[in-house]
């Protein structure tokens, strides 16, 4: 099958299937419907492809393991890579593909229960609004309350990353979902709009990176909250000249927390950066728990990125 028979089979209503983790679940509750429209036997969008100057392209068929146990990924983009190493199980992470966890679905249990109607599958409303929402938004940007469960946009974000869409050319990573405020869809392409490729940009000496995600039992469970951050720090004396912070699981899409960014100056602030983390935050009745939980998983990510001690009282760094 080539790249043309895909987007004439997906323009006249098939539905793309890529690793299949989340189209097949869905498939079983009535969610999607197919035709399905295989990507696997496309030539060309798998793989990891190093440009001269030393930036990476990945092809969106390359799987989620594939990148968390690349070692020259790794050490050119390693936040992306303990996300990637991070997210899900191994069955997943194995079959799972990078094109398909940027373009996944929400997992709100009224969007994923068929007795339930909302603005996700042609009707009206938000039934998670004025229903159960626990794991719901704590950024609340509109009518549609399900966070976005794409761990890999996240981190991109992170990245300044792009992403290569046929018909489209190159598009930041943020494009995809937009601001959040179309309920209807957990992303932006058009149905007949296919995702080719990510593009990273070329990597920068002396960055650290970490990852960390708050769920509810030890393992294989979706974030409450999560975040990633990159600090660059200089070779020679060691001090620090970017961060960069983002976050899952508490907005309809991925956030580049750039008031969190702009506060971290150094070893008197890093609290006062990771108090940043929730100056967007509007929850709703049933998650203002996830108002602390941000704030301190932004906290234990740059405080393990940069090295710096937490200026709280008693607060030993990790080293897990």
């Amino acid at each position: 099958m080539t790249l043309s028979d895909v987007v004439t089979a997906v323009s006249r209503g098939g539905e793309l299937r890529a690793g299949g983790t989340d189209v097949v679940a869905r498939s079983l509750i009535g969610r999607a419907t197919g035709p399905f429209v295989d990507l696997g036997a496309v030539p060309g969008i798998r793989g990891i492809e190093w440009r001269p100057d030393g930036s990476a392209r990945i092809a969106a068929m390359t799987t989620v393991a594939e990148i968390a146990a690349d070692p020259k990924l790794r050490a050119a983009y390693p936040a992306l890579t303990m996300t990637a190493g991070g997210l899900a199980t191994p069955q997943i992470r194995a079959a799972a593909t990078i094109g398909g966890n940027l373009l996944q679905r929400n997992r709100c249990w009224y969007y994923r229960n068929p007795r339930f109607s909302c603005t996700q599958t042609g009707g009206e409303g938000c039934p998670a609004r004025d229903g159960r929402h626990l794991y719901s938004v704590v950024i609340d940007q509109g009518p549609c309350v399900a966070p976005h469960p794409s761990s890999i946009g996240m981190a991109l974000l992170a990245y300044d990353a792009l992403v290569e869409v046929h018909g489209r050319g190159l598009l930041p990573v943020a494009e995809l979902y937009g601001d959040g405020s179309d309920p209807t869809r957990d992303h932006l392409l058009g149905p007949a709009e296919v995702l080719l490729a990510v593009e990273l940009p070329v990597p920068v000496a002396g960055e650290r990176a970490a990852y960390h995600r708050a769920i509810g039992r030890a393992e294989a469970e979706w974030p409450l909250v999560e975040a990633v951050a990159r600090v660059v720090a200089d070779e020679a004396s060691g001090a620090i000249t970017a961060v960069a912070v983002a976050v899952g699981g508490v907005a309809h899409t991925p956030l580049r927390l750039t008031e969190v960014e702009a506060a971290f100056t150094g070893v008197d602030t890093l609290l006062a950066a990771a108090d940043q983390a929730t100056a967007r935050c509007r929850p709703l009745p049933q998650t203002g728990y996830k108002v602390a939980l941000l704030r301190d998983t932004v906290l234990e990510v740059l405080e393990r990125a940069s090295g710096v001690v937490c200026d709280i009282p008693e607060h030993g760094s990790r080293t897990d």
